[in-house]
C-alpha cells in the first residue's frame, strides 16, 4: 500500500512523464512563435487595434506553438487551437470563448481575467497553470488534466452548459 505522503510525488512523476511523452511526440519546442509558423508553413497573419489587441478570432491554429508568446489581450474567440501549444506565458484579458482548446496544452500558464466560456478543452494538459478570474461559464474540461487546487478554485464559479458538447461544466471539472 502506498502511503498518502508520496502520493503529491507521484502525481508530480506522474505529470512529468506524460510531458516528456508529448514533448517527444510533437518533437522540441521553437524557441518562438515565429520559428513555429515558419516551420509549419502557417501565418500567424493578425490584425493589432490601436490598443494592441491580438485579433485570432475564427482562425484555425490547430498545433500551432505559442512559447513564451505576449499574448495578453488577445482575442481568439471560436477559434480552433485543437492540440495547440501555450507555455511560459502570461494571458491577461484573453478571449477563448467558444474556442476549440481540445488535446492543447498549457504548461506553467498563468490565466488572469481570462474568457473561456463555452470553450471545449477535453483533453488538454493544463500542467502548472494558474487561473484567477476566468469565466469558466459553459466550458467543457472532460478529460482534462488539471491542478488539484486550481480545480477547487476554478469549482467556485463554474456554471453552465457547454453548447457544442452538451456536457456540464461543474461536472466535467468533477466539481462537488
Amino acid at each position: 500500500m502506498i502511503c498518502t505522503p508520496l502520493m503529491p510525488r507521484l502525481q508530480t512523476l506522474t505529470l512529468a512523464i506524460v510531458l516528456v511523452i508529448f514533448l517527444c511526440l510533437n518533437g522540441t519546442l521553437p524557441a518562438n512563435a515565429a520559428a513555429s509558423t515558419a516551420a509549419s508553413g502557417k501565418s500567424l497573419d493578425f490584425a493589432s487595434d490601436a490598443s494592441g489587441n491580438k485579433d485570432f478570432s475564427g482562425k484555425d491554429l490547430r498545433t500551432e506553438e505559442f512559447p513564451g508568446a505576449d499574448l495578453d489581450k488577445a482575442n481568439f474567440s471560436n477559434s480552433n487551437l485543437e492540440g495547440a501549444v501555450f507555455s511560459t506565458s502570461t494571458l491577461r484579458e484573453t478571449n477563448f470563448e467558444g474556442a476549440n482548446l481540445s488535446q492543447a496544452m498549457m504548461d506553467q500558464v498563468r490565466l488572469f481575467d481570462v474568457n473561456l466560456s463555452n470553450a471545449v478543452l477535453t483533453d488538454a494538459m493544463l500542467l502548472r497553470t494558474e487561473f484567477r478570474n476566468v469565466n469558466v461559464t459553459g466550458a467543457d474540461f472532460s478529460g482534462a488534466i488539471l491542478p488539484a487546487l486550481q480545480v477547487k478554485k476554478i469549482c467556485k464559479s463554474a456554471s453552465g452548459t457547454n453548447p457544442k458538447t452538451g456536457v456540464d461544466t461543474r461536472e466535467s471539472l468533477g466539481c462537488r
